[in-house]
């Protein structure tokens, strides 16, 4: 029996997750299956991937042929780099526990990356939102700022019609004194 490591469609419209399978090549995407060994959440930054390490490096040691995307995932997931130390073990170039040594060197390797990577994120979350609020901050000084001279001018318009009235008032009070 030919067997692929496929992604099995699962979720609603527009909101997909997959269950990372071993099936026959003939059966369909989302039919009968031998296996699951994971699930693969692309909706999530970075995407979320909950694999069984050793069911799928025994898939892929005794000849399941995986799909693209589940390769990548697997790839990412180290089955592959453990899959090739494995290699060297029986070959003899090195022993199980320098094979287990790379492999942890790799994952170290790998977190510090990520977590690199969040720290980034959060970084340019928190820049952006300092921009925005100094943005809003200055739209409010604008708004402040043209609020102000506004009633700067009304008062100065309202002192114009006072002094103005006043004016009127003195001048008709005027002729009637002589």
């Amino acid at each position: 029996m030919a067997t692929k490591i496929r992604l099995q469609r699962h979720g609603r419209k527009g909101y997909a997750f997959y269950s990372i399978v071993i099936a026959d090549v003939r059966a369909p995407r989302d039919g009968k299956f031998t296996e699951k060994i994971g699930t693969y959440n692309p909706n999530t930054n970075p995407a979320t991937v909950d694999l069984k390490f050793d069911r799928a490096l025994y898939w892929v040691e005794v000849g399941a042929q995986p799909t693209d995307t589940v390769r990548n995932i697997l790839s990412d997931e180290g089955v592959y780099l453990m899959k090739h130390l494995r290699g060297g073990v029986k070959k003899g170039a090195f022993d199980e526990a320098a094979a287990q040594a790379k492999f942890n060197a790799w994952k170290a390797d790998k977190q510090k990356g990520l977590e690199a990577f969040a720290a980034k994120e959060a970084a340019a979350k928190k820049n952006a939102e300092a921009a925005r609020l100094e943005a809003e901050k200055k739209t409010a000084e604008a708004i402040a700022q043209k609020v102000a001279d506004k009633k700067a001018a009304e008062a100065a318009a309202k002192a114009e019609a006072e002094a103005a009235e006043t004016v009127e008032t003195e001048t008709a009070e005027a002729p009637a004194e002589a």
